[in-house]
């Protein structure tokens, strides 16, 4: 692929050849918690992709600490060190909240330390009743449907260490944002920010989103396999939302399957396909990193940025 020639792939083996002092720093138990609804995640994917991965992270905080230190002697003044934040990006269904919040397990673990807090983009989509409003409810996860500029202005309150920011509350289950609800970031001295636009570049914006990062991940795989796991993990949401009349899945688990597996084909093929291809596919030329997947979310090729 054309936007692969600026990255060393590395097989699976030779990635976890590069750094052999580290073990997985989490249970059996703990990784189940964190898994996504159909990620096949292994303590054996722990050990071999994510421990060399956060070590090369730690490469990358190193060189911006010390960045940070050489800025301040030029200035002749003490310059803090600013938060660290790493972005991760990729299609819906492909795996990103579960890379997030391993990293973000792993991080804390190994740098017992830091802070690390994580935070998703889904928070800053406009809410239901606004995207109605613009007439935009079935672009939902496009470009147009975020409130970009609140992100902007949140990444950078971040990035100047403000004590207590409030970040809006984002829920799958009832499909919307939660008014009145927040999630607060205190400090950080990691933070994740997991998204499918964390890497895009939206028209008629001078600052975007991955101006903040130091560090990014794309989670990649071939469409088709996408969209087999979006299935996958649709049919496990009708498994559980028909116990919850408030859920946004219930509707649908307690009707027709066929009818309802018909509705995600469409939703898979109109909007989570076209927006992969059109809009998130293109920034993966972006990433520091790109993790790509095969079958049962094995991550069989890394592809590390040249430059």
């Amino acid at each position: 692929m054309d936007d692969k020639m600026n990255y060393y792939p590395i097989s699976r083996k030779e990635w976890q050849g590069f750094y052999h002092n580290g073990k997985a720093p989490l249970t059996e138990e703990e990784l189940e918690d964190i898994k996504g609804f159909n990620d096949q995640i292994s303590l054996q994917d722990v050990q071999d992709i994510y421990v060399p991965l956060t070590h090369l992270i730690h490469l990358y905080m190193k060189e911006f600490e010390s960045l940070t230190v050489s800025k301040g002697l030029f200035l002749h003044e003490y310059v803090p060190v600013p938060p660290f934040i790493i972005g991760i990006a990729g299609s819906v269904a492909v795996g990103k909240s579960t890379t997030a919040r391993l990293l973000q397990l792993i991080l804390s673990r190994t740098f017992k330390r830091r802070n690390v807090q994580l935070i998703t983009t889904d928070g800053f989509l406009y809410p239901n009743k606004v995207l109605e409003a613009k007439g935009i409810m079935d672009r939902k996860g496009f470009p147009e449907s975020y409130d970009m500029e609140k992100l902007i202005d949140f990444l950078n309150q971040v990035k100047n260490s403000q004590e207590e920011i409030k970040a809006p509350l984002y829920s799958h289950s009832v499909y919307d944002i939660i008014e009145g609800e927040y999630e607060v970031i205190q400090q950080p001295d990691i933070l994740i920010v997991e998204g499918i636009n964390t890497l895009q570049l939206p028209a008629n914006q001078q600052i975007y989103v991955s101006d903040f990062f130091d560090f990014s991940v794309f989670v990649d795989a071939e469409p088709k396999l996408i969209e087999k796991w979006y299935l996958e993990r649709f049919g496990a949401l009708l498994d559980t939302a028909f116990l919850d009349p408030d859920n946004y899945y219930y509707q649908y688990a307690i009707g027709n399957r066929e009818d309802a597996f018909a509705m995600a084909k469409e939703v898979w093929k109109t909007v989570n396909l076209k927006n992969l291809e059109e809009y998130i596919l293109p920034t993966r030329g972006r990433a520091d990193i790109i993790l790509h997947k095969t079958e049962n979310h094995i991550i069989d090729e890394i592809f590390m940025r040249k430059y």
